[in-house]
């Protein structure tokens, strides 16, 4: 496979055909979708009238409650033409069910075959697949998918068990990995203790997903460099979410994900749902396209990003996307402060002697936010208490009630069997 040519065409090309695919696009919803017939009907809103990117302001945006809500009056298909089911994660809520059809699997594939290409795995490579592809869980499905479809090996282990990790990179030797980056630490622990040489087993990188590896200048975070001080691989960052059936994928430069013209519309919005002007961060919020069964208008992802327009290295002229800040359901007004989970995970990261930590926010008596860290410590000391704590007023600005507990009452919450993720932020604000 090549790069798609609309990657590398100039910005003005890629303005003009994105507009052709969003009137394709409303006017597929229009005619089939039963919750944008309703919505259209009901605020008189003509999508003939629609026809460039600025225009989609006069149409209104689509909430993460609203798909939860009205679940089925998204589909555009008979359910009899749906092929595959996938469900969001429901960290954030009650998870949303997708239906995806024959044609939606084969987009799915062509999306992760040209993400996987961006981050320069190849016809031959062969790449362990480290999360799980069942549980309905859509990126599994659609790393193996799009592995396929460049021709590429695929060893699928699935999430955790280090110790089958490595009977498998030992027997199979993958080029690339996919997985969570923070499990990497724990590859390299296991390999320590048992005299892996994992260093010189020919893996070339690992495409990260679910956890932050960049600074918003894209420098390495206290997570990606803790994995290259011990590990000199490429790492690749990704973006990606069940409800936009795209992904976001580095390039060998690190400079935010690039963007596939073809597959997706991408805004960012402030808190009053109109576009920032000055490329600072807000809402991303996405229009899909060429989506057959649950295509999505205008949907608000919850996710602060921020665009970088200027062309990469690569050759892409396609915008990319930042680092995500955190998740705007997530933010957190402490003593005058806005903070999001991602800055104070990666502080806690920096302190070797923490070895898992939750989060937890909740109301106080005056109605403002309370921020509890419960932290598992090696050693836990009051000197290090007050480190952390010290850390936290220099880098943040303010100092968080940090507590430490045994690992047995952190490991009960953050590895749920019900969960696809660890759970280190926990939301009790009413």
């Amino acid at each position: 496979m090549n790069v798609p040519s609309i990657e590398m065409a100039s910005k003005a090309e890629i303005k003009s055909y994105q507009e052709e695919k969003l009137i394709e696009a409303l006017q597929y919803v229009a005619a089939n979708s039963p919750y944008y017939k309703r919505l259209f009907d009901s605020g008189n809103i003509d999508i003939k009238v629609i026809t460039t990117l600025e225009e989609l302001q006069k149409l209104p945006v689509t909430t993460k409650e609203q798909l939860q809500e009205f679940n089925d009056d998204f589909l555009c298909v008979p359910k009899s033409h749906i092929i595959d089911y996938t469900t969001t994660s429901g960290t954030s809520g009650k998870p949303v069910t997708f239906g995806l059809t024959d044609k939606d699997l084969d987009r799915l594939a062509y999306n992760e075959a040209i993400s996987f290409l961006c981050s320069g795995i190849k016809e031959g490579d062969v790449v362990q697949l480290m999360t799980t592809i069942d549980r309905r869980f859509m990126a599994g499905l659609a790393y193996f998918l799009g592995l396929r479809k460049i021709k590429a090996g695929v060893i699928r282990v699935g999430a955790g068990v280090p110790e089958l990790q490595w009977d498998s990179i030992l027997k199979y030797n993958p080029s690339y990995l996919i997985t969570v980056p923070s499990f990497l630490l724990k590859l390299i622990e296991y390999a320590e203790i048992h005299n892996i040489d994992y260093r010189n087993l020919g893996i070339k990188g690992a495409i990260c997903i679910g956890e932050p590896l960049r600074n918003q200048d894209f420098s390495n975070n206290t997570l990606s460099q803790k994995i290259k001080d011990k590990w000199d691989i490429k790492l690749f960052s990704t973006y990606a979410s069940t409800e936009m059936s795209t992904a976001f994928a580095e390039c060998e430069y690190s400079c935010g994900g690039h963007h596939h013209p073809d597959l997706i519309i991408a805004e960012v919005l402030d808190e009053n749902d109109i576009p920032v002007t000055d490329g600072s961060a807000g809402e991303l919020v996405v229009t899909t396209l060429g989506i057959e069964a649950m295509p999505l208008v205008r949907f608000k992802t919850g996710d602060i990003v921020q665009l970088h327009q200027e062309s990469c290295q690569c050759g892409r002229n396609s915008m990319r996307i930042g680092p995500v800040v955190g998740r705007k359901q997530q933010m957190i007004k402490y003593k005058g402060t806005t903070l999001y989970p991602p800055a104070m995970i990666d502080l806690l990261r920096s302190f070797p002697e923490i070895q898992n930590h939750i989060i937890e926010i909740s109301t106080n008596d005056l109605g403002t936010d309370e921020i509890l860290i419960k932290a598992v410590a090696a050693s836990p000391t009051d000197a290090l208490l007050t480190e952390i704590k010290d850390h936290f007023r220099a880098k943040l600005r303010v100092t968080p009630k940090i507590v430490f507990v045994s690992a047995e009452e952190v490991n009960n919450v953050m590895f749920n069997p019900m969960s696809r993720k660890p759970i280190n932020f926990i939301d009790k604000r009413s």
